[in-house]
């Protein structure tokens, strides 16, 4: 799962890209765009995933993000990897219908998902889920912190930059006004409207920035979960690099030391 993910992100990107219309986020009408760092727990060097943030972010896609996009590309059995157990992973996929065969009569069933299924879409395909966003298609999300231009500070920037349109400014029908989205004009309304919109098993206050935090962490991971393995990795080259970098000059040193 991994690898293909992270392979198939840069083919995907431009698709995911041209399914909601958006352009880099430097390249916005009207001048640049400045997105607020909002300083992940995986940024940087040694960066790693928060896994509670991760965990309430897969709640907040659940129960508000889910309606509308699917992410194809996980399974239900990849959220062990956030730290959920076989039984919880069971019973998230035991709450969707997917529909399986053919059995031995050549006939296709519907059945409670299983830990080994896909995330389950909303809709059965595009042409349905533009006739129920007024002809906007909401995109895939498995690896939509990768096709994004400023990754996980572009998503939250985006769902906490909805507001009220400047003074003179014409919105077109069904577009809301969101200062971090590319000319300002966006289809889909703000998914998180109201603190407390989710309720977190943890306990944790679910203001909209906590909660915005929270998916664009989850959505990271779902986009790159081999992230801390690769930094990881990369430390150690670094580290042997450095040794060996400085036994060469210590043999150098040696050879030529008679030399003048």
């Amino acid at each position: 799962m991994v690898g293909f993910r992270s392979l198939k992100a840069l083919v995907l990107g431009a698709g995911l890209v041209a399914g909601l219309g958006v352009q880099a986020p430097a390249l916005a009408a009207g001048g640049e765009i400045h997105l607020p760092d909002t300083r992940f727990s995986f940024d940087g060097l040694f960066g790693h995933f928060d896994r509670a943030s991760a965990q309430r972010g897969f709640q907040v896609y659940k129960e508000v993000c889910s309606s509308c996009h699917g992410m194809h590309q996980l399974s239900y059995r990849n959220l062990r990897d956030l730290g959920l157990s076989e039984n919880e992973v069971a019973g998230i996929a035991a709450t969707v219908q997917v529909m399986d065969g053919p059995n031995d009569e050549g006939q296709f069933v519907e059945r409670a998902g299983r830990a080994s299924d896909r995330f389950h879409a909303p809709f059965p395909n595009e042409k349905a889920a533009r006739a129920a966003n007024n002809g906007a298609y909401p995109p895939d999300l498995s690896v939509i912190a990768k096709a994004r231009e400023g990754g996980a500070d572009y998503l939250h920037a985006l769902l906490v930059g909805y507001e009220e349109p400047p003074a003179g400014m014409q919105l077109g029908a069904g577009m809301h006004y969101n200062k971090y989205f590319p000319g300002h004009q966006i289809a889909m309304p703000a998914p998180l409207n109201s603190d407390g919109q989710v309720e977190f098993h943890d306990g944790t206050k679910s203001t909209i920035d906590q909660m915005a935090r929270d998916v664009s962490q989850f959505l990271t991971w779902a986009a790159e979960p081999e992230l801390e393995q690769r930094k990881a990795m990369g430390v150690k080259i670094i580290l042997f690099l450095t040794v060996l970098g400085g036994l060469a000059y210590a043999v150098k040193r040696k050879v030529w030391a008679d030399v003048h």
